[in-house]
């Protein structure tokens, strides 16, 4: 009985086990936009995949065993994009990675319109929760990276595989942009649903 009332019951603690898997994919976040540069192309690919298949951890521990927390309401989302932002960022440097400054840019340009949106509509009392298309988008954005950096690993050889990671990293920029649309018109939908405050 004790443990089925601590699971259901919300957690106003910020040290707990989400949190602490949070931080520990910051961390991993921060050594593969320092790997990159460096090179370090196969310890970059190995610390990301960490990072990115542990993501729905934090997510299913603070659900299950009632320890959501506004920091990790927060910070969880804004680890997920300093993860992929930063390593589109770090493979600008990388000359053979294909990923150019525009591509980077679009990335993070359409991280912070989202997040933007989201304030606005949530602070109007609107629901702005992530749909299944941005879902999508982060898988691929996610895989493209992977196939970039095997690629990176190879050299580019055999040439199918430098072909695959410049396929899906086109896809990844295409879907990206179209979820950023996407998510201006649900804003703009929401927000014309919304009643104004104002007598």
């Amino acid at each position: 009985m004790t443990y089925a009332m601590s699971a259901t019951t919300p957690s106003t603690s910020v040290y707990n086990v989400p949190n602490a898997l949070t931080t520990a994919r910051f961390a991993l976040a921060i050594a593969v936009m320092a790997l990159i540069p460096m090179r370090y192309f196969t310890a970059a690919m190995i610390v990301f995949v960490i990072a990115a298949s542990t993501d729905w951890m934090d997510g299913y521990w603070a659900r299950k065993y009632g320890q959501v927390t506004k920091l990790g309401r927060i910070f969880d989302p804004f680890v997920d994009k300093i993860i992929v932002c930063g390593s589109f960022i770090a493979l600008v440097e990388v000359a053979p990675s294909g990923v150019a400054s525009w591509m980077a840019t679009a990335v993070v340009a359409r991280e912070l319109l989202v997040t933007s949106l989201r304030g606005m509509v949530e602070g109007s009392g609107g629901d702005f929760s992530a749909s299944q298309l941005g879902k999508w988008k982060m898988v691929l954005q996610c895989v493209a990276i992977v196939a970039v950096l095997l690629s990176l690993m190879y050299g580019g050889q055999p040439e199918w595989l430098a072909t695959t990671a410049h396929v899906l990293l086109w896809a990844a920029i295409v879907l990206t942009v179209y979820s950023g649309y996407d998510y201006v018109i649900r804003a703009a939908r929401v927000l014309r649903d919304v009643p104004d405050p104002t007598p």
